[in-house]
């Protein structure tokens, strides 16, 4: 009996993705009225919910599909379909009808003080929802909101689009014995990234000064594009794009992320100037004309100097990972820790999207499955490059049938596939990544929240990267690795000290590793501050000159090739701070065990269950059973950088 993709039975071919789109259509129809008529209360809520639920489930499908799916006939339909949901959810959203219904649960105090903290939250996401498509505002102004929006939808394609076009040089200008390190198009030579891990200097430089030469057209798309964020948030109520961005978060305003940053600068500095000296010198002694540190120089000298210190060459390490023995570690670890095992599942005919992907239902000791996880690991052509998880469909109890909805996600990597003589082997950093991507995964499968709106990983930016962090913490702790990673030839363990070499590699320059990722979270706080009356290069000169020291190259303008700018306008600092919340949720609850079953509860319970339902402060505070506070942040980065000194007894008698 041929399946559908994840089991839709209309997903069977692409014109599927029309019938599936039309069905929600008519059930979001239905729904809307129901809101519009049914008196408020918990119901309304629900009601948003289910209606959010029908678009979801077919967008978040549409979405990965558009993606993922080796025929472009069904890259196209998810495509259409994704754009015709869009459109719906845009005209929601303006829909003030609908807002009524809402508005009045919420300013009912009476109605609204029954309401559980959960619903309130939600109520509250909806309403927000609401507020930044300007539904409250007069006619014309809303008018003016919808066009901006519609407008910004350009402006973020067009500068994604740009932001990765690669630039293109008369080979004439490039010295002959340098072209072959380049892609050649008759009298052009092609240069589409910043070719920062080759051993030639010369190269390196060539490659930033062109890839990042300024280009007119995108300079004016990006300054557009940072006036009409501006001006959108602003015409909603907001002080600037990054208050509008930051509500619900951890941070909750700019000014704290910034002197998060700022903290977090001065508190490395010593360390930056250190690692900064240590390039340098390493500079001097590879090439003595030309010692100047330049900014093409870092992450190739960072990875010289980490080389020559530990000796981490990946293929000494990836023949103790096979993705069999990772695969049973991850399933070692959440039985330990959570009572759960990934139990493989046979797919149905047309489930999946490719013969290589594998189905795990996700399953607890004594509350049974929980949800299902599409492994799509292999290197595919087309297939996008990064990791990443996509929820295909989220947890929610449905009000209709009393049963709990479970959750669907696909964890996408770029493995090798195995060959005949060895299975697939992947190298330390691979294996960070499989333990990251499977860190949400089990965010959206141990939530159990009552609305998909919050379900899983759709919480705060800034928390949302915590889980998946903390499983890298786990990934390189040698009482868990020693589980799992045995030489797939020979059985033999991966020896201790290598583990012990592998950590502390990862401090080599981690300040100015660090570093360099402030600067880019600062110059998206100032982007996206009130407007500056300079250009948005002598704002990238400025700050690269406060926040990491290296100098500017005249002529070159990186924000160009800042893509992120478009998926996390104003959140790029997420990553610092998620990091910080990971590293003291290890250091205060895991580093003693981190196998210890009655901590993995209370880290489900505080953090894992809720998704998006509570506030990620108060998660956060009840996980660390206290408030921590920006300074503890900045901290537990900084302290990350401090050396391990057993490591050095353990490598000098081994």
């Amino acid at each position: 009996m041929e399946q559908g993709l994840f089991g839709v039975p209309e997903l069977s071919c692409p014109a599927g993705f029309q019938v599936a789109t039309e069905t929600a259509l008519k059930n979001t129809e239905r729904l809307v009225e129901k809101a519009c008529s049914s008196s408020p209360g918990v119901q309304t809520v629900q009601c948003f919910d289910q209606l959010s639920d029908e678009l979801c489930k077919v967008a978040d499908l549409a979405d990965f599909i558009k993606v993922a799916h080796p025929d472009p006939a069904f890259r196209e339909a998810a495509e259409k379909t994704c754009i015709e949901i869009g459109t719906v959810v845009e005209k929601l959203n303006t829909n003030v009808e609908l807002c009524k219904s809402l508005k009045n649960l919420l300013d009912n105090p009476d109605i609204e003080a029954q309401l559980d903290p959960d619903t309130r939250r939600v109520a509250d996401l909806f309403m927000f929802d609401f507020e930044i498509s300007g539904i409250h505002l007069d006619d014309t102004l809303r008018k003016e909101a919808v066009a901006l929006h519609v407008k910004l939808l350009d402006l973020n394609n067009e500068f994604l689009v740009g932001s990765h076009m690669p630039n293109r040089i008369a080979r004439a200008a490039i010295p002959e014995h340098l072209h072959l390190n380049f892609a050649t198009e008759g009298s052009f030579i092609q240069i589409g990234g910043l070719h920062a891990d080759s051993p030639n200097d010369l190269v390196r430089e060539i490659a930033y000064r062109i890839y990042l030469y300024p280009n007119a057209e995108l300079m004016g798309c990006l300054e557009e594009l940072l006036k009409c964020r501006y001006k959108l948030a602003t015409l909603v109520g907001y002080e600037s794009f990054g208050h509008r961005a930051l509500k619900g978060t951890m941070a909750k305003t700019p000014e704290t992320v910034m002197s998060f940053l700022q903290l977090l600068t001065d508190k490395l500095s010593d360390r930056t100037a250190k690692d900064f000296k240590m390039m340098r010198d390493m500079k001097k002694k590879l090439s003595p004309r030309h010692s100047e540190l330049m900014p093409w120089d870092h992450p190739y000298l960072s990875g010289v100097l980490r080389a020559e210190r530990y000796n981490i060459e990946p293929s000494l390490y990836s023949p103790y990972l096979s993705l069999g023995s990772c695969m049973e570690g991850l399933n070692n670890l959440f039985s330990q820790l959570y009572g759960v095992s990934l139990m493989s599942e046979q797919p149905r005919a047309g489930e999946v999207w490719s013969e290589d992907v594998r189905k795990l239902a996700v399953v607890h000791e004594t509350e049974g499955l929980l949800g299902y996880i599409y492994c799509d690991f292999f290197h595919r052509q087309d297939k996008p490059h990064q990791d990443c998880h996509f929820t295909i469909r989220g947890g929610r109890q449905c009000q209709e049938t009393g049963q709990y909805q479970l959750p669907v996600v696909v964890l996408m990597l770029s493995l090798p596939h195995p060959t005949k003589g060895a299975p697939t082997l992947l190298t330390p950093g691979m294996m960070e990544n499989l333990f990251h991507e499977m860190g949400h995964a089990m965010h959206s499968m141990l939530g159990r929240t009552r609305y998909q709106h919050v379900t899983g990983t759709r919480c705060a930016t800034d928390f949302a990267e915590v889980p998946s962090i903390l499983m890298e913490y786990f990934a390189t702790d040698y009482r868990v690795i020693s589980q799992f990673a045995r030489h797939y030839e020979t059985g033999k363990p991966l020896p201790e000290s290598m583990v012990a070499r592998l950590c502390e590699s990862k401090k080599v320059c981690g300040a100015a590793d660090t570093q360099l990722q402030i600067f880019y979270a600062v110059l998206d706080q100032i982007y996206h501050s009130e407007p500056q009356n300079r250009s948005t290069t002598e704002i990238l000169k400025d700050m690269q000159q406060k926040f990491y020291g290296l100098p500017y190259a005249p002529n070159t303008a990186w924000q160009l090739r800042f893509s992120h700018l478009i998926g996390y306008g104003a959140k790029y600092y997420s990553y610092l701070m998620s990091r910080a919340v990971a590293s003291m949720v290890w250091k205060q609850c895991f580093i003693e065990d981190p196998l210890n079953r009655e901590m993995g509860e209370r880290y489900r319970r505080e953090m894992l269950a809720h998704g998006g339902a509570k506030e990620p402060m108060l998660m956060v505070e009840g996980m660390l059973q206290r408030r921590p506070t920006i300074g503890d942040f900045v901290d537990a980065l900084v302290s990350e950088l401090n050396p391990n000194f057993e490591t050095f007894i353990m490598d000098s008698e081994g």
